[in-house]
């Protein structure tokens, strides 16, 4: 039976939602997701050029600032493929093992964004607090090790839950709510008991993103502490400004996340279009604004900018 039962999960295809009661207007809903689409994968590729490229910022920051930009793409990308094919009526169908893969992204790449940005709050709180042991603590080694347990923590706790997804019957409908698959969109389809999958994808959601959430709070509380007792008001608001970046990326993943979770927990009952806006909202927003944040406040990466926009002889005369 459970061999059957396996068989029968990997041949099945799922049905992806666009947006329900606007069908003859996707076309047009493309143009916008399109842009936003096409300002995040650019805006992302010239931080990581511009980082790459340019020997002043091979600093811990900056790597760092890369991990983010990587992170926000692998989230982005596996969702505008399947989004777009479905606004542009390509095709709805997805097969069960492409749509485990796009689900292990979307999944990974989010808790990887948000380890991320634990490790960013602790380079922000050694700079801070003890700028003369930055640069022998946050050495490119260590980095590296960072980066790589952040994305091994972040995806293997996923294997247990999209294993178990193959051994379950999806005996009624196969349509998703969402035009990408999200691992709690698909168990509510299967016809099994799926309790161990809800408690534990709680649990690895309350451990990672609690712990992170936990650790950047921590890490602020002790960058405060550090930076009240700098004696002018100029020195404090200069440190509080090389964090104010970090923290609009804090905040542009966590509150959309949050909005996202409150609408699925207190207002299931509501429109589909509330669910599917605020779940593209999650997933488009921080790859689209973390690059302009960080090009307009970080002086370092809007020069790098306006070097690669400008030629060199206009911008060296501005």
């Amino acid at each position: 039976m459970g061999a059957s039962n396996s068989t029968s999960t990997l041949s099945s295809t799922f049905f992806l939602t666009g947006i329900p009661g606007y069908e003859e207007f996707h076309h047009w809903i493309s143009i916008p997701f399109c842009l936003f689409y096409l300002v995040g994968i650019t805006g992302n590729c010239i931080i990581l050029h511009i980082v790459r490229t340019d020997p002043r910022l091979h600093e811990p920051m900056y790597y760092f600032l890369a991990m983010l930009s990587l992170s926000d793409m692998g989230m982005s990308l596996p969702t505008m493929i399947s989004l777009l094919r479905v606004l542009w009526s390509i095709s709805k169908e997805i097969p069960f093992n492409i749509c485990v893969i796009q689900m292990f992204l979307i999944h990974t790449f989010s808790f990887t964004e948000s380890s991320v940005l634990l490790a960013m709050a602790l380079d922000r709180y050694i700079a801070i607090c003890h700028p003369l042991r930055y640069a022998t603590i946050l050495t490119p080694k260590l980095i590296a090790k960072i980066g790589i347990a952040a994305l091994l923590r972040s995806a293997l706790p996923l294997m247990p839950l999209l294993t178990r997804l193959a051994f379950f019957p999806f005996c009624h409908s196969h349509v998703l709510s969402h035009s990408y698959c999200l691992h709690q969109d698909i168990i509510r389809l299967a016809c099994a008991d799926t309790k161990f999958n809800v408690i534990y994808g709680l649990v690895v959601i309350t451990m990672l993103w609690g712990m992170d959430s936990l650790g950047i709070l921590v890490s602020y509380v002790f960058i405060l502490h550090s930076v009240l007792r700098i004696a002018s008001r100029e020195g404090r608001l200069k440190a509080l400004n090389t964090c104010a970046s970090h923290i609009c990326a804090v905040l542009i993943l966590y509150v959309p996340m949050i909005g996202l979770s409150i609408v699925h927990r207190f207002a299931k009952h509501s429109s589909p279009f509330t669910h599917i806006f605020m779940a593209h909202i999650y997933l488009m927003v921080p790859p689209v604004l973390n690059p302009i944040i960080y090009s307009v406040k970080t002086k370092q990466i809007r020069q790098g900018v306006l070097n690669l926009i400008l030629p060199h002889k206009i911008f060296s005369s501005m």
